[in-house]
């Protein structure tokens, strides 16, 4: 009794050490985001090993034109690498923005959900359970700076219990949402992506849409390999056939779909819209009542991609909802000046 008693101790000291040492060895969730991580590279490296061990033309032509083969291969380096770099992104959390915007505020800065959430983006947050108590404890301790900077951004008459979540308990600036996957409120939530494991917010939206647009070059530049492959008159063995056909035609499916979500993450981003919004445009109280063809929170194309981009003014930008004059004002057609005064850029 005595053995089992030290064993006992000696492996609950051990999964102690071990959670300390690794902390998302032992969160189901953290095991299943690196798995599906592995799944992907693993998917990447067959669909690319696979036509370098069956196309001798390919191997020759690496020897003779080596700059091509060393391109192609640059581009599947850089697209694992922005993979794994999307993925690590947070995309902007509600909860980090109060932290910023009341910096003055010590309740914000030393309270423990504070840090247990921003600590969760690094991989630190073993428990949700203990995260949502944490979180509703802060909520007891409401900021009236933040409550009044959230609620100019509306348009007057708003009532707070509107805009305040259910989840996290704090008021929620325009174009946030909770998110149940990550547990939290996400600042300009576009969605949750699956494959990366992580949401795609105000931090991150354009970083997913490099994440894309690679990943669709290495599709394509793929499917070529395959046809390529296909249509040589090498002397080859049946199997090998079959299993490029089936390959080829994963990969066009792929490039299809990463066509089409390219095309609408670039229309979103030079309209300044995320998906949420255009999904659930009729259940968002600010947005019911304007022109469907109105994009209440766009300042033209080339500032929209300027501000989704390029600008690193503030780490967290609240957007307020503009007037309904201004709307109503933005839904008459285009004059010839404003054509020509590019007043859609």
């Amino acid at each position: 009794m005595a053995a089992v008693g030290v064993f006992s101790y000696a492996r609950e000291t051990l999964s102690e050490n071990c959670s300390l040492l690794c902390p998302g060895l032992f969160d189901r969730a953290s095991r299943s985001s690196c798995g599906l991580k592995a799944v992907i590279v693993l998917l990447h490296i067959t669909f690319v090993g696979v036509i370098f061990l069956f196309d001798a033309n390919l191997i020759r032509k690496s020897r003779e034109e080596p700059w091509y083969i060393t391109v192609y291969l640059m581009v599947f380096l850089v697209t694992l690498v922005q993979y794994f770099f999307t993925s690590g992104s947070f995309p902007g959390y509600i909860i980090d923005a109060m932290r910023v915007k009341n910096g003055s505020n010590t309740t914000f800065i030393n309270s423990p959900a504070i840090v247990e959430q921003s600590n969760a983006r690094n991989g630190n947050l073993v428990s949700s359970t203990r995260n949502n108590q944490l979180e509703r404890q802060n909520s007891r301790l409401p900021s009236l700076s933040w409550e009044k900077l959230v609620m100019e951004l509306y348009p007057p008459g708003s009532a707070i219990r509107n805009w305040t979540c259910t989840y996290c308990n704090i008021i929620q600036p325009p174009r946030s949402k909770h998110c149940h996957d990550c547990d939290k409120c996400v600042l300009q939530f576009d969605h949750h992506c699956v494959w990366l494991g992580t949401c795609i917010g105000q931090r991150n939206h354009c970083r997913f849409w490099w994440y894309i647009f690679e990943e669709t070059i290495l599709c394509i530049w793929t499917v070529v390999l395959y046809i390529t492959f296909l249509r040589s008159k090498l002397m080859k063995t049946w199997w090998k056939d079959l299993i490029a056909i089936v390959l080829l035609t994963a990969l066009v499916f792929s490039v299809v779909f990463l066509l089409v979500l390219l095309l609408f993450h670039s229309y979103l981003m030079i309209t300044n819209q995320t998906t949420y919004e255009m999904a659930r445009r009729r259940r968002i109280l600010y947005l019911r009542g304007i022109p469907k063809k109105v994009h209440p929170f766009s300042r033209g194309i080339c500032n929209n991609l300027y501000t989704s981009c390029c600008s690193r003014d503030s780490m967290y930008t609240l957007e307020a909802v503009p007037p309904m004059e201004e709307l109503e004002a933005r839904a008459r057609p285009y004059t010839c000046v404003d054509i020509i005064s590019c007043k859609c850029c």
